[in-house]
């Protein structure tokens, strides 16, 4: 699966840490996925022009300030772990009702900040998830309208639903599925990490990349439940496994890069930025 010019800059840009990208090396990224270097450096206008890019020095890049706010958010995914709390059974609310539905931008905003917090639809534009996530209510607040969530929405917090509305608010998320979901993924990235010493360089690198990839989504876009709507140890090992896949496909990628060209790899490893951004 060969992945997409202007997908792969902006994950390698995600994976830099704040580093610039020069054109020679987003050549040299995209040459190991069979993407030719006209197709590379024309992706790299393209995102300069749609302001996702942003020109660092002479012949590098940089995300822009507008990616990166996305971009800073997606890399908590190491880190979400420490902002999940013990949860008392209450709900957070997000309503739409009132907001427009003609700007498929803003609805695609919309979409992907309520998709990355976990929120699901239980009534037509009333969004719900349990209020386990984040130091409080203001923060979560703040970070749906950072990720694209328009200010005109109401966040609040519903405790006190009588128990058949919150039976039906519970099978909004079907936990079972997550739990086989996390023991998949967690199997999927061992096996390949026991077996990836007998890979050449450039194809251990293509594979977890893309492999990494979306292992890395699929902790983004976790809805982070608590006890007992998921197994919440089983999501904590899983995450744990893509963790030590991540750094593994840092190391390999800095590997390849010093090999390849004889200095130091200014990016390195497996991310997931460019499918959130709906580059």
């Amino acid at each position: 699966m060969k992945p997409k010019a202007r997908h792969l800059i902006l994950d390698l840009l995600q994976a830099a840490d704040g580093e610039a990208l020069s054109a020679r090396d987003a050549v040299t990224a995209c040459a190991l996925f069979g993407i030719s270097a006209n197709n590379a450096r024309v992706a790299l206008a393209r995102l300069s022009a749609d302001g996702l890019i942003e020109a660092a020095e002479r012949g590098s890049y940089a995300l822009s300030a507008r990616a990166h706010e996305l971009a800073d958010d997606v890399a908590t995914w190491r880190t979400a772990e420490q902002r999940v709390r013990p949860w008392s059974g209450s709900w957070i609310a997000v309503h739409c009702g009132a907001l427009g539905r003609s700007d498929r931008k803003a609805m695609r905003n919309r979409d992907r900040a309520l998709g990355m917090l976990g929120f699901r639809e239980f009534e037509r534009g009333l969004y719900l998830r349990p209020d386990n996530i984040e130091r409080d209510l203001d923060a979560v607040r703040k970070r749906l309208y950072r990720l694209g969530l328009e200010r005109e929405a109401s966040v609040f917090l519903v405790s006190g639903l009588e128990p058949a509305r919150d039976a039906r608010v519970r099978r909004l998320w079907d936990g079972r599925a997550l739990n086989r979901q996390y023991q998949r993924l967690q199997k999927q990235l061992e096996t390949w990490l026991r077996q990836c010493d007998r890979l050449d360089p450039q194809t251990a690198a293509r594979e977890v990349f893309l492999v990494g990839g979306q292992a890395i989504r699929q902790i983004v876009y976790d809805p982070w439940l608590p006890d007992p709507l998921v197994d919440a140890q089983a999501r904590r090992a899983c995450v744990d496994t893509v963790r030590r896949f991540d750094r593994v496909g840092h190391q390999l990628w800095r590997r390849l890069y010093e090999t390849t060209t004889g200095a130091p790899g200014p990016w390195a490893g497996a991310a997931r930025m460019a499918d959130t951004l709906n580059a």
